[in-house]
C-alpha cells in the first residue's frame, strides 16, 4: 500500500499544494497512491494524537509512506526520529520529495537508523546530566526543593465540622473517642484525623 500524508498547522494554509507534489511524485515514478492522509494539526502535538498515530498503527511490511517533507511528520528531531524508528520496525518505507529521503531496509536507512537512536539517548542523558546540574545548584541557592507542602483543608470543608460543637462538648465530658465516632455516624479514624487537623476548644458552643 501507498500512502500519501498531507499535514498543514493552521486553517489558512492549503492541502492542494503538498497533494500535487506528491501525485506529480508518484506519477512521473508510476506509482499509485492508495489512500490519501490529511490533517490540519499542529506538528508539535503527539502523533499518537493525529491521523498519523492511526496511519502508523496499520502500515506493514513494504507499505510506503510519501510526504513532502520530513517536517510534514513532526516539528522536532526527536519526534521524526521516533516515527521513522517505529516505520522501521513495522518495515515501513517512508519518502519524502523535497529533503529527498528514503528510509527502507537497505544498509543506508540501517545506519541512519542506528544514527538516530544514538543521538537521542545522547539527548537524553544531556537533558538528564543538565536537570541534576540545576537542581543541585537550586539546592545549594537554598531553594526548598520537591512538592509543595499542601495546605490544611478549610476547617468547613471537613464532613465532621457540622458536629464541632458536640464534638467539643462530648470532649469537654470526657467520653471516649470512639462513643463520639458512634454518636457522628463516622469511623474512629475519621474522627481521629478531624481533630488532628482542626483541634477544636472543648468550651466552644
Amino acid at each position: 500500500m501507498i500512502y500519501g500524508y498531507i499535514r498543514v498547522s493552521c486553517d489558512k494554509q492549503t492541502v492542494e499544494n503538498q497533494r500535487f507534489e506528491i501525485a506529480r511524485f508518484c506519477r512521473v515514478r508510476g506509482l499509485d497512491v492508495d489512500g490519501w492522509i490529511e490533517e490540519t494539526i499542529s506538528g508539535t502535538r503527539a502523533y499518537s494524537k493525529r491521523e498519523l498515530g492511526k496511519l502508523l498503527n496499520r502500515v506493514g511490511r513494504g507499505d510506503l509512506i510519501i510526504c513532502a517533507e520530513l517536517s510534514r511528520l513532526g516539528r522536532n528531531l526527536f519526534m521524526i526520529m521516533e516515527i521513522l524508528n517505529l516505520c522501521m520496525a513495522r518495515e515501513c518505507r517512508v519518502w519524502t520529495i523535497k529533503d529527498n529521503y528514503r528510509l527502507g531496509d537497505d544498509i543506508q536507512s540501517k545506519v541512519l537508523a542506528f544514527a538516530f537512536a544514538l543521538s537521542a539517548e545522547i539527548e537524553r542523558n544531556l537533558i538528564s546530566q543538565r536537570t541534576r546540574e540545576a537542581l543541585a545548584r537550586r539546592k545549594a541557592e537554598g531553594v526548598a526543593l520537591g512538592r509543595p507542602r499542601g495546605r490544611r483543608s478549610a476547617p468547613h470543608k471537613y464532613k465532621l465540622h457540622a458536629h464541632r460543637a458536640l464534638i467539643a462538648s462530648c470532649l469537654a465530658r470526657r467520653q471516649s473517642r470512639s462513643a463520639i465516632a458512634r454518636q457522628c455516624g463516622v469511623s474512629r479514624g475519621t474522627l481521629a484525623r478531624y481533630l488532628a487537623a482542626c483541634p477544636l476548644n472543648p468550651q466552644i458552643d
